[in-house]
């Protein structure tokens, strides 16, 4: 047993430092990236927010209105399509349990698949990841893989294969890991340390959980991050799946919860806690709406930090350690 001392951080423990700006509006903000992947050589252009792979935010409607943006939608891996062969903004996910033969081979034009588990730490998840980039079916993709919280682990899923790490451990709104198992790590940091760790290597990470507003997800970005995924920012809009039409309100768990395991294996296996919780969200109308609005909050995040894109963020950013960043009083 050993004791880090070093201070970890989690969004509400910073604030971003304004700065001198060259910008003369927000406008002017650029929130487009262009990408290229390690691995697959493949090429992508877009802002890099990513709608999550649950049940409820990963859909077929969800991925018809980000792609407007355009934006990323993760489907849900129990979600069957046909749209695989045209949409570039779509990423199928898979688990462990998939056969890659029994993968269907798709055209270029639909070039994401994401390996979702919720312990990438195992052995048989790092030899997937490098099955994975040799196998005929997929070792063209953009492979994204995770979910780890430390820069070893992002280093050895690049190595093996990745493009991408998927990282966050527990951070999630619907998310009760660190509950039931004490494990998992502040998400800002391991959002800096992971992305430090892949950029030597010429990588990309998705931060994975832990936005509750717009300005974690500026933070976010200016931490590192080439890729935010949204879930409970996402959830209780009309693009969403399973709303109870009587009461207006809409049943969203976590994919490790009793009621996601009853769902999709019938049953709660007896090895398995629950990891997930379930709570009501509100009706919150057309996500169109919402993600206007954390485009407009980023834009102006960019302003206040004196970059000029999403992507020079981070070397403009100066995070301000605070013990209180919202006034609460009328909340």
């Amino acid at each position: 047993m050993r004791v880090e001392d070093d201070i970890k951080l989690d969004f509400d423990d910073v604030l971003i430092k304004p700065k001198r700006s060259t910008l003369v509006s927000r406008k002017k903000a650029n929130l487009e990236r262009k990408f290229k992947f390690k691995h697959s050589k493949h090429q992508w252009t877009g802002i890099p927010i990513i709608a999550s792979n649950m049940d409820h935010t990963g859909t077929i409607a969800m991925a018809h209105v980000l792609m407007e943006f355009p934006m990323l939608t993760a489907l849900c891996k129990f979600v069957e399509s046909t749209e695989w062969g045209w949409n570039k903004n779509i990423i199928r996910t898979i688990g462990l349990d998939q056969n890659l033969d029994e993968l269907p081979y798709d055209s270029p034009n639909a070039p994401w698949i994401c390996l979702d588990v919720a312990n990438g730490y195992t052995e048989r998840f790092n030899d997937y990841v490098a099955l994975m980039r040799s196998h005929e079916a997929t070792k063209d993709k953009i492979i994204i893989a995770g979910n780890v919280c430390t820069p070893e682990a992002t280093e050895q899923i690049l190595l093996a294969g990745a493009d991408v790490v998927k990282i966050g451990i527990g951070p999630g709104s619907v998310c009760t890991t660190r509950k039931m198992t004490g494990v998992g790590y502040p998400q800002l940091s391991a959002t800096m340390e992971c992305a430090d760790a892949a950029h030597g290597l010429s990588g990309h990470i998705i931060t994975d959980g832990g936005c509750t507003v717009v300005g974690d997800i500026a933070k976010s970005f200016g931490a590192g991050a080439d890729f935010v995924m949204l879930g409970g920012m996402l959830a209780g809009h009309k693009e969403c799946d399973g709303w109870d039409d009587e009461n207006d309100t809409m049943s969203f768990y976590g994919m490790s919860s009793e009621d996601a395991q009853i769902k999709h294996y019938g049953e709660k296996q007896s090895y398995r806690a629950s990891e997930g919780k379930t709570v009501q969200v509100p009706y919150r109308g057309n996500v169109a709406d919402t993600v206007q609005e954390i485009l407009g909050g980023l834009r102006s995040a960019c302003t206040y930090a004196g970059a000029k894109s999403i992507k020079d963020l981070p070397k403009c950013t100066t995070f301000v350690k605070v013990n209180r960043q919202l006034n609460t009083v009328f909340n």
